[in-house]
């Protein structure tokens, strides 16, 4: 293996390769000292850096699951996944730490890393809080660890919990593969759907508690083993990342829409300033995707922009390059070929081309999987032939391109006709002035819900609820055309671009005895 120079980079600073995967081996054998036994859990409530980083893989190789937490969530949802999870041993950033609550804390054995001051100014912290008796330094403790030389046979992965917009989040936890040729048959997949390669210089800028950026992260470092980079930021900033393509020469990216529209609203002359030749992949997921806007990037940047689908409980199950983007807009591409996927209606049954129902696959090189402490709520996702429900609608074409139309639980029927605010957004966003939006179905008396649409217009925007209804009922069926608009200083969002959409529509179904 060949020692890369500067094999990983973040705020905080850089390490070899060697220098990396010695923190990794340790970071392993620190866990067996801690008697953690294959297929516990360690919980990681760290901004990205190398030592979230080093811990997933080294709880990789110790067989034990990472549980990397969304340090933007409240005290009440980390001490629940805390408690979920299981985790005895949680490693933190000190600020993370110092602002939960003592019984989030009490009961397990915590390691500090003291936020680097790079990265508590880029988040506006102050200087991390002092160290508390009971917790243990990271990088003393690391350096006393015996580096682990074995790794396990049957590695985990990591714990995702969803967002938890609905009530209490759900921890996604697979089963361990079956042998280390398994794993590498899911690292084939993991490359072919974002595109990693050896002697790529990867940029990472999503958090890595999300699936999608863990499991690049994870693809990334396997795929650079003898030669290439990783740059990972803690934040995502727009013209930031564009001095950064152009000073690193990066070569592959992991991104979500959000940043694709916040990358073209830069001024022209801000676009036109930086050298972006040297990117040659940039794969995105997370959320559906305006055709305008992928569009877009390609004219600026290129045919570079591709795409995959999949959720956290199914793994990638379609890739779209930019050609099918081009040619077919709005698809999400055609299925791997490790992967089974059928469109079934309200009663499981198949559908032929063309028809929407509710997306159905499994992907034959991811282990199965459950809801940690929730197997009833696994067990109500099996299909006929071992396939999984996804909670989305779509259709699959002729040629085998699949659709996504929306989510099953975010249809709305209106008078007993199907509407999907997808559509209806992805016509929205495209009026001059529109930011973002939000649709979702409202209560109403006659025909059961009808839509609402929550718009964030852009700094400086006129535009008028009027002229807004007017440029929608010139592109779509009055029958999907919202009867409420509102306008919105700021729509509520998670990190990774998502509009928490509950927290719009709660309110106009407070006093009703049930959603439609």
């Amino acid at each position: 293996m060949t020692d890369m120079t500067h094999f990983f980079r973040s705020e905080s600073g850089e390490l070899t390769r060697s220098e990396f995967d010695d923190g990794v081996r340790r970071f392993a054998g620190g866990l067996r000292a801690e008697g953690l036994a294959e297929g516990e859990s360690v919980a990681l409530l760290l901004r990205n850096d190398a030592p979230l980083a080093q811990a997933m893989i080294g709880a990789d190789a110790a067989g034990v699951y990472s549980v990397p937490l969304n340090w933007h969530g409240k005290a009440d949802e980390i001490r629940y996944i805390l408690d979920d999870c299981g985790a005895r041993l949680l490693v933190g950033h000190t600020d993370l730490l110092g602002a939960l609550p003592a019984d989030c804390l009490a009961g397990r054995r915590v390691i500090a890393v003291p936020t680097p001051q790079a990265i508590a100014r880029r988040h506006g912290v102050p200087p991390s809080p002092p160290m508390k008796a009971e917790w243990r330094d990271w990088s003393d403790w690391l350096a006393a660890q015996q580096p682990l030389e074995r790794s396990s046979t049957r590695p985990r992965g990591a714990i995702i919990y969803t967002s938890g917009t609905t009530g209490k989040p759900k921890g996604v936890q697979r089963e361990p593969y079956t042998d280390l040729q398994a794993q590498q048959g899911n690292l084939r997949t993991l490359h072919h759907a974002f595109g990693t390669r050896p002697g790529m210089n990867a940029a990472i800028v999503g958090p890595l508690y999300h699936g999608g950026p863990g499991a690049y992260w994870r693809a990334a470092y396997a795929a650079t083993r003898e030669s290439g980079t990783v740059l990972m930021r803690s934040k995502f900033d727009a013209e930031e990342l564009l001095e950064l393509i152009e000073r690193e020469r990066i070569s592959h990216l992991f991104m979500v829409p959000t940043m694709f529209v916040r990358m073209l609203r830069l001024p022209a002359e801000v676009r036109r300033r930086y050298d972006l030749s040297s990117v040659r992949h940039i794969v995105h997921t997370a959320a559906p995707c305006p055709a305008a806007v992928k569009a877009a990037m390609m004219d600026w940047l290129g045919e570079v922009i591709y795409e995959f689908y999949g959720t956290t409980e199914t793994g990638p199950v379609t890739v779209a390059g930019p050609a099918d983007s081009r040619e077919r807009p709005g698809t999400v591409g055609r299925k791997q070929e490790t992967v089974r996927l059928e469109v079934h209606d309200a009663r499981g049954r198949p559908l032929p081309p063309g028809e929407i129902g509710e997306i159905c696959c499994r992907n034959s090189t991811y282990p199965d999987f459950t809801y940690r402490n929730r197997t009833q709520e696994r067990l109500e996702l099996e299909r006929e032939g071992g396939l999984i429900a996804t909670g989305d609608v779509g259709y699959v074409d002729a040629d085998g391109f699949v659709f996504i139309c929306d989510r099953v639980k975010d249809m709305v029927i209106s008078g007993g006709v199907n509407i999907y605010p997808a559509e209806i957004e992805a016509v929205l966003i495209e009026i001059a002035g529109v930011r973002d939006c939000a649709v979702f179905g409202v209560p109403h008396e006659e025909w059961g819900e009808t839509l609402a649409a929550h718009i964030e217009l852009e700094p400086g925007a006129a535009l008028t609820p009027e002229a807004i209804r007017a440029e929608l009922e010139r592109m779509l069926p009055r029958f999907k055309v919202p009867a409420i608009l509102r306008f919105e200083s700021s729509l509520p969002r998670q990190d990774n671009g998502k509009i928490y959409k509950r927290r719009l529509s709660d309110p106009y179904w407070a006093g009703h005895s049930r959603r439609i």
